[in-house]
């Protein structure tokens, strides 16, 4: 934060907009502290889900009880809930292909509209009339691209499809949306940056599960079929998607899914999560471990499939899963329905997993269990298996992420008092259910112990530690007048900083304060900035807090864009969001600043720049008495940040700005002419004071001909 805080010049505003020091003199950053502390966090957090997974299911009952809940929250995970609506397929078969033993066809459907799903359906040649049992499969990452055109990676897979088809069964293939025949995204959180698809609650698992079950609904169309008997699986992505559409739709009457799934402890721990993409999780809003999926298959026959040295899916975590689903399995008295099978090798389509996979739909889906005499071999050359001659022109897969999730209906003015209240506790209610569920349930009473109290050059800068979590200690500093005691200030503003706030704050107070932040590599001091920040201490009695949340300053871990971006899908694996974590935070600062002898009753203000500004704005909606917001820069829409789960199902920034301002005054700094018409409008029609909310467009400011102070 710059020394304009609050009440400077407008001119020292406009002048204070550049950083504190020159970007080649960034300084490095000692992440030790901040690793060792993210690690034990998320060990510490993992194992709290992993301990309750299935830990209360001692019946059948128990769990017939639970199942159904448990469901819709695995349908809401995959951004299904509400489920969208069953528009006609509109199948339509492009092409045949014929072997001696079977034939293929080439075929698409849509799953909604403009949604399609390009697929092979393999059949025997003679079936004697007879209805078949079906599997659907379900293809892993295996890109077949030659020439820029994308084939699917349903050629990939086509032994598969073949086997099923030259022994009895009709196979249904579909390629996936990143490497079907249009090349759509899952890799949004991953490598794109696109962190809105955690606000909207959207996943690419998502789209994958609902073409599975539409999927379903081919198979249960077409006379070859019987409904009753089909069965699912795939390998690696493909295994996962086995385990969504197995445990939604109990039309699958067995499952193999392969190399698909492991425990929370492997992705959040280990770090697997480093080697997956985002269609391999859910947006874990109700914080699952990963048995939990498995158990929704109960009790149908279930064989979990994997190799011993698969890197992404470790043995460990394999057994772990099934050893816990292996009880509910006893619990219903159906061990003989449980299998697990490990074989020798790596992440890898072996032929001794797909042998075992065979016999398992042998046994439970034709009742026989013959020697496997063929092997799965492919046929074909991919153009022979290509769906689209040209791609239709009104998909929507290249962008489906865009309207797949829907997200909260546009806020109405409310018109009356108790229209607006009731507005409010649905909107804190349901962030509180879909955004923040990860926050701690049972806190902590929080302590604020002082590490320092130090005076110089008329300035009095103090330095506490305070517990925000379990493995989360965090700094708080509080700087004033000198000779003044906390309890004699008139204000107290708590400054949430970010990683650019945190060196500006270093800049400044290292100017006075030198032996103090040696430790922390300050960038170059800021004697300008100090000086101000003196001279305001001078002038008034005011207090000035800050506090870096976790990842930030004294707590920074691994400064990579990689691990920056996989801790980011650590915390949300975990039901959280490490935005979300920082509002938990900020919360735990202000409670830790009322400890400090005498400032229970200093009116407290908050402040935030950027992202930081949201997280100070979501903050205050959970605490009392904060008298005043001052937002720098704030989005208008969690599109751009800060990132909640689910958020934009709830609400989105400008309902936030609101509901803050129902209990503080807000004001808002920008550079531009962002929209806040919803909050200003409720102020008006609800006759809130003028200066509740008040927006100041810094690119309109003129320079005052002589400095002047800014009144709050």
């Amino acid at each position: 934060m710059h020394a304009r805080f609050l009440l400077v010049s407008f001119m020292s505003i406009l002048a204070l907009s550049t950083p504190a020091f020159a970007e080649d003199e960034k300084p490095a950053i000692d992440t030790s502290r901040g690793d060792k502390m993210i690690a034990e966090y998320f060990r510490a957090e993992t194992k709290k889900l992993a301990d309750g997974c299935l830990a209360d299911i001692q019946s059948s009952d128990d769990w017939e009880s639970r199942k159904s809940e448990y469901r819709r929250q695995l349908f809401e995970m995959l951004s299904l809930d509400p489920l969208p609506e069953k528009t006609p397929l509109n199948a339509k078969i492009t092409g045949r292909t014929e072997h001696e033993e079977f034939i293929v066809e080439n075929l698409h459907f849509q799953s909604r509209p403009g949604l399609y799903v390009t697929g092979n359906f393999y059949r025997p040649k003679k079936s004697e009339g007879k209805k078949l049992p079906a599997i659907l499969y379900v293809c892993g990452h295996g890109r077949v691209k030659k020439d820029g055109v994308s084939y699917g990676n349903k050629t990939h897979y086509q032994h598969h499809g073949a086997w099923f088809a030259r022994n009895g069964y009709v196979c249904l293939t579909i390629d996936t949306l990143q490497l079907g025949e249009i090349e759509g995204i899952h890799h949004g959180t991953y490598n794109h940056g696109m962190w809105w698809w955690n606000s909207r609650g959207y996943t690419s698992a998502g789209v994958e599960a609902w073409n599975c079950i539409r999927a379903l609904d081919y198979l249960q169309s077409r006379d070859e079929v019987d409904g009753e008997r089909i069965g699912v699986t795939g390998r690696s992505g493909g295994g996962a998607y086995s385990w969504w559409i197995a445990a939604l739709d109990e039309r699958i009457k067995v499952a193999v899914p392969v190399a698909g799934i492991t425990s929370l402890t492997n992705h959040v721990v280990d770090g697997t999560v480093e080697g997956h993409c985002d269609c391999m999780f859910t947006v874990n809003t109700y914080r699952w471990d990963y048995a939990q999926v498995a158990a929704l298959v109960a009790p149908r026959p279930l064989l979990i499939s994997n190799s011993d040295k698969d890197r992404i899916f470790p043995l460990d975590g394999v057994v772990e899963v099934y050893t816990k689903v292996r009880k509910l399995y006893e619990i219903y008295g159906a061990l003989d329905k449980i299998g697990l099978q490990i074989t020798e090798g790596p992440h890898k389509d072996t032929q001794e997993l797909r042998v075992h996979a065979f016999h398992w739909f042998n046994r439970f889906l034709k009742d026989e269990d013959p020697l496997i005499e063929t092997t799965a071999v492919k046929f074909f050359e991919p153009q022979q298996l290509k769906v689209f001659d040209k791609l239709p022109d009104d998909e929507n897969n290249t962008a489906i992420e865009e309207s797949f999730t829907a997200t909260a209906p546009r806020a109405s003015v409310p018109a009356s008092d108790d229209a607006w209240n009731l507005m409010k506790s649905e909107w804190i209610q349901g962030l509180k259910d879909k955004s923040f569920r990860g926050w701690p349930s049972e806190p902590q009473s929080v302590e604020c112990n002082q590490s320092y109290s130090i005076e110089k050059s008329g300035v009095s800068l103090s330095k506490y530690e305070f517990q925000s979590q379990h493995h989360i200690r965090l700094p708080l500093y509080l700087a004033h007048r000198a000779g003044l005691k906390p309890s004699e200030l008139d204000l107290i503003v708590l400054n949430v900083l970010d990683d650019k706030g945190w060196q500006n704050f270093l800049a400044m107070f290292s100017a006075g304060f030198v032996e103090e932040f040696t430790s922390e590599s300050p960038p170059k001091a800021n004697s300008k900035e100090f000086e101000s920040t003196r001279k305001m201490f001078k002038a008034f009695k005011w207090g000035m807090a800050y506090i870096p949340p976790r990842g930030v300053g004294p707590t920074a871990w691994d400064q990579s864009e990689r691990k920056q971006t996989q801790h980011r899908r650590r915390f949300m694996l975990l039901g959280q969001t490490l935005d979300g974590m920082r509002v938990w935070d900020v919360r735990r600062a202000m409670q830790a600043l009322r400890k400090i002898e005498g400032i229970s009753k200093v009116p407290l203000w908050l402040q935030g720049e950027r992202q930081s500004a949201g997280i100070a704005l979501y903050a205050s909606l959970f605490e009392p008495n904060i008298k005043r917001l001052d937002l720098w820069y704030l989005s208008s829409s969690h599109r751009d940040g800060p990132t909640f789960l689910n958020v934009l199902r709830v609400l989105d920034i400008p309902q936030t700005v609101a509901l803050a301002a129902n209990q503080s005054q807000i004001r808002i700094y920008q550079n531009g002419s962002e929209d806040w018409e919803f909050p200003q409008s409720v102020a008006a029609k609800l006759n809130w004071p003028k200066k509740q909310i008040q927006i100041r467009d810094l690119a309109k400011l003129k320079q005052p001909k002589q400095k002047s102070t800014a009144t709050p």
